[in-house]
């Protein structure tokens, strides 16, 4: 078991630093190709800290642990809004001034209720996944449409996530990252997933828990490190844009590959719990960043109240265990 816990460690670590090396050469090698900054912002980088989940979800459906890969983004999304957020605001309250960000924040909502709508029957098919993925490709086909029609584009959120990409970088190195993160991305999900599931056997957790709590919470690790970078950095925008953006690629690019490599029947507490509990996540960033009362901000009162939530869920799905 000590073995499977290093195993564990090693692989997650070896995940989230591929993922970097991966985004960083896919991002570079595109802008030497051409490709606006403005578009490689939008796809490549803000796809970026999703990777480890996309790559954990497709070992784990391979692996025919289905209810592992939905657990895996289900779980993400709510440690992102409750653990990752929550610590953020606690370090300093969250300014929301991007107009980007206003017109996701009730689109994640709107793609948490419809995840809801297909888990009712507990059963993940294979045309309720191309559905998703459709939607996500409608929705960056429309967030760069609006993005290149915008005059003067000010928005700080925008402007934040084009800052990211890698400029002046040699062809030959961005294309040597690419083919390192290729290769040690798909190694490490495996060995994570692995692992993942004997500590699961172990202990007696189901797949689906296993996902909710170790690996959702470690494959989340990238999203709490660049949203403490940029809230230090006074990029409250780009904060919130990480989390913001990341659920929505969990929801639209990640959960749908679970249905396409290995449709099946999921755990019912996946409906009936998990996706409600992250619906009301959601309602909450929702309240919080977008209040109409007064100023647009989360504060440290409210972070305090998601990492409360995010320990309380938590601490209730292992006393359901048994």
């Amino acid at each position: 078991m000590v073995t499977s816990f290093v195993i564990l460690i090693f692989g997650l670590a070896g995940l989230v630093w591929s993922a970097d090396k991966f985004v960083y050469g896919a991002a570079a090698l595109a802008k030497n190709f051409g490709v606006p900054t403005l578009i490689v912002g939008l796809t490549v980088v803000a796809m970026g800290s999703s990777a480890p989940e996309m790559m954990v979800s497709a070992s784990a459906a391979l692996a025919g642990k289905t209810d592992t890969a939905i657990g895996n983004a289900v779980g993400s999304n709510i440690t992102n809004i409750l653990l990752v957020l929550g610590i953020t605001a606690l370090l300093r309250p969250l300014s929301v001034s991007s107009s980007t960000l206003k017109r996701e924040i009730p689109l994640v909502l709107i793609i948490s209720l419809a995840t809801w709508y297909i888990f009712s029957d507990n059963y993940f098919s294979y045309p309720e996944a191309i559905s998703l993925l459709i939607g996500f490709v409608v929705f960056i086909f429309g967030l760069i449409i609006i993005s290149l029609r915008a005059k003067n584009n000010n928005d700080p959120f925008v402007n934040e996530a084009c800052d990211e990409v890698p400029d002046n970088v040699p062809t030959k190195k961005a294309v040597f990252w690419l083919i390192v993160g290729l290769i040690l991305l798909p190694v490490s999900s495996h060995f994570l997933v692995g692992s993942a599931v004997d500590i699961a056997k172990f202990f007696g957790l189901s797949d689906l828990v296993i996902g909710l709590t170790i690996i959702a919470i470690g494959t989340s690790l990238p999203e709490l490190a660049a949203s403490v970078a940029g809230v230090l950095k006074n990029e409250d925008d780009l904060a919130l844009g990480n989390i913001v953006g990341s659920n929505i690629f969990n929801i639209l690019a990640v959960l749908p590959l679970a249905g396409i490599i290995n449709p099946s029947i999921i755990d019912p507490s996946i409906a009936n719990r998990d996706v409600l509990i992250m619906i009301a996540a959601t309602l909450a960033l929702i309240v919080m960043s977008l209040n109409f009362r007064g100023a647009q901000r989360i504060n440290r009162v409210e972070g305090g109240l998601l990492l409360s939530a995010f320990l309380i869920y938590q601490g209730y799905i292992f006393s359901q265990i048994g």
